[in-house]
């Protein structure tokens, strides 16, 4: 409903200790933290539970696809959604209606992004959704500094940039003011063995 709830990291966690319970899994053995972590992993690359039960493989895996379609089931039943949903939702909804795709297209036709190297697949997909009826969009990152992989970041988003959206103008930002010439030699010598990077 229009009034729907969205749930925290702990309202997640305590849901998914709930179904452990009820599926008489030891949260000792298979952690919420563990599962939420593998739900979320998924949900942020715009896979469902069918999906993620096709794909999975492992134990852990295998226990979260056990998992995520009865966490699904009990966030509607609640009437909510997790972080995660919001944005996965989303997508959903714009690529199957045409109509609220354009509507939303038009009340934002101009776009900028900071820090996009870390944006995931979700976030990606919904930026290049929005973006693409009038393509200006504005994207502030470097491929060198990203740092969330661990929370399903892609790098690949800042690298493909300029083949997603072939009029770009690149404009780089080479003066650094915040670190001395020795510390920036260290780090450039260790991340030009990067083969898949961009050059500075």
């Amino acid at each position: 409903t229009s009034n729907f709830l969205i749930y925290d990291t702990a309202d997640s966690q305590s849901l998914i200790k709930q179904i452990l319970k009820e599926l008489h899994i030891d949260d000792k053995k298979v952690t919420p933290n563990g599962m939420l972590y593998a739900i979320s992993g998924a949900k942020n690359e715009l896979v469902g539970p069918e999906k993620f039960a096709e794909l999975a493989h492992g134990m852990m895996q295998e226990q979260a696809a056990t998992i995520y379609p009865l966490y699904q089931k009990k966030l509607r039943e609640a009437d909510a959604m997790d972080f995660d949903d919001m944005i996965m939702k989303l997508v959903e909804l714009l690529k199957s209606d045409e109509a609220i795709l354009q509507k939303y297209q038009q009340q934002f036709q101009y776009i900028l992004v900071d820090e996009y190297q870390d944006t995931n697949m979700a976030q990606y997909e919904l930026i290049h959704l929005l973006a693409r009826a009038h393509s200006n969009i504005c994207v502030v990152g470097d491929d060198w500094q990203s740092i969330y992989s661990w929370r399903g970041a892609n790098f690949q988003n800042i690298l493909n940039f300029e083949r997603d959206y072939p009029d770009a103008k690149v404009v780089k930002l080479e003066q650094n003011y915040r670190s001395t010439q020795t510390i920036l030699d260290a780090a450039y010598a260790v991340i030009a063995r990067n083969t898949d990077r961009t050059d500075k």
